[in-house]
């Protein structure tokens, strides 16, 4: 028979036993709203992207999986006799399934070195919108960049006097030198709500901050602030309604080839007089063509979701005539390029992005642009298949500190590729968003373990002594 004694230590083992298996890891990975954290269910998607030129035009085509097209960006509802707005971005998936999708393009001429070995991280400053630790109040709301965005957006670090420092810009003499010198990143936006349904992309790029090219963009806001309700809503008689309904925007019901979006040929001004029911709906954004650099880049055909695939094709003259906004594209060179998509009703930060890789003109890279004649490609080259990843909260100060242990790497400027694959960046992406639960998780994992081992090498003493007598 045991005895107490012999009783109380097995207890004690299998308490301490039990105690080290709750906290090996349990628990840890989870959304968590309040600290901007939201793990999506895939980590890595499928991005294919070809390209193709004329001498006068460039083209590039893409095509990712999706499991619905998210064709709305924001709505305002009418709501206990209110005006609500909906579709506002959110960490992770906007629970009403309203936010488009989207797709971007970075691209540089090789004035940024940094970008083709480490592509987007660059551009990822601390305090970033969306981040845990995102910079708000009155240090923000201060500085020029604060009081422009009223969030702190990606930069390239040599606009900084301390690259880790949002706050720190360099003189605007140096700033002007800089982009003179061709230090920005072309960045291509095409945004399935507000600029594909006018066959447009944004125009955009990152110096200093992440900012639009000069002109106008294909959108602006249907809001009266004064008033507190739309500026606009449809003309029934070009769209055969006023507004749309609540049941069907979250439903999804609202198709390609339906009234869906506002411009300026199906509008008239706001009728506080209509007849307003509880769930009617309005875009709260209406659509134009855009102007000037800003509106360089046109969608080639249409932009269309099938069969569980966005297929979209982009199009801008090789040289615009504004280098210090867009890249010029020359025959037989070689451009460093990354790529970012937005699908599932995420916004902000939640996205999939990936590795830096090469396009080369009719010249070898990761992947080429083929030369043709004519106006429209024929399209008969094979697909580029690029792994785009969910790269959590890694900023470029991070990578370069000693909590890194790849920043030895970086400054003797190996690129990322050459050390991890796209699975361990998002692995790593994740870790960092829980970095002080795993470290309080496995100390008490540790604490547990070394209970464990103390109380089994007392019992087995207590138990020695006992069989000696």
């Amino acid at each position: 028979m045991q005895t107490t004694t012999q009783r109380y230590l097995l207890a004690s083992c299998f308490t301490a036993l039990g105690l080290a298996w709750l906290f090996n890891g349990q628990g840890i990975i989870r959304d968590d709203p309040d600290r901007n954290i939201a793990i999506p269910d895939e980590l890595i998607v499928p991005l294919q992207v070809r390209a193709a030129y004329n001498g006068d035009r460039i083209f590039f085509q893409y095509r990712w999986p999706a499991q619905r097209p998210h064709i709305i960006h924001d709505v305002v509802k009418y709501e206990n006799a209110n005006w609500v707005t909906y579709g506002e971005g959110n960490p992770g998936r906007e629970k009403h399934g309203i936010h488009e999708d989207r797709v971007a393009m970075m691209v540089d001429d090789g004035s940024v070195p940094e970008f083709a070995r480490y592509g987007g991280y660059i551009t990822i400053g601390q305090g970033l919108e969306g981040f845990s630790g995102a910079i708000t109040g009155a240090a923000l709301d201060a500085h020029p960049l604060g009081k422009k965005h009223g969030v702190i957006t990606k930069y390239l670090p040599a606009t900084r006097t301390d690259a880790g420092d949002w706050s720190t810009v360099v003189a605007d003499s140096r700033l002007k030198a800089q982009r003179e010198a061709g230090y920005f990143l072309d960045l291509w936006h095409w945004r399935a709500g507000r600029s594909n349904p006018v066959g447009k992309a944004d125009d955009q790029h990152i110096a200093e901050d992440r900012g639009s090219d000069s002109g106008k963009g294909t959108y602006a806001t249907n809001w009266d602030k004064e008033k507190k309700r739309p500026k606009y809503m449809f003309n029934p008689e070009k769209a055969g309604k006023e507004h749309l309904r609540w049941d069907d925007v979250v439903a999804q019901r609202v198709s390609f080839d339906s009234a869906y979006y506002l411009t300026k040929d199906n509008l008239v001004p706001f009728d506080e007089n209509h007849a307003w029911e509880e769930g009617d709906v309005l875009p709260r954004r209406y659509l134009q063509s855009g102007e000037g650099s800003r509106a360089d880049i046109s969608v080639h055909g249409e932009g269309r979701w099938e069969d569980g695939y966005w297929t979209v094709t982009l199009t801008r003259a090789m040289d615009t005539g504004n280098p210090t906004e867009d890249k010029v594209f020359r025959d037989g060179g070689t451009y460093p390029v990354a790529f970012a998509i937005h699908r599932h009703a995420t916004g902000l930060r939640w996205h999939y992005v990936s590795l830096p890789l090469t396009v080369g003109l009719d010249r070898a890279a990761d992947f080429v642009a083929t030369r043709f004649a004519g106006e429209t490609p024929a399209w008969d080259q094979a697909w580029h298949h690029v792994k785009l990843f969910y790269p959590g909260q890694v900023d470029w100060s991070l990578l370069n500190s000693s909590r890194h242990a790849g920043a030895e790497m970086i400054q003797k400027g190996i690129p990322v590729k050459f050390r991890h694959s796209e699975e361990q960046l998002s692995r790593y992406g994740i870790e960092v968003e829980f970095t002080d639960e795993i470290i309080r998780q496995w100390t008490y994992t540790l604490l547990a373990g070394l209970l464990l081992f103390t109380g089994v090498g007392f019992a087995l003493t207590v138990l020695q002594k006992k069989g000696g007598e």
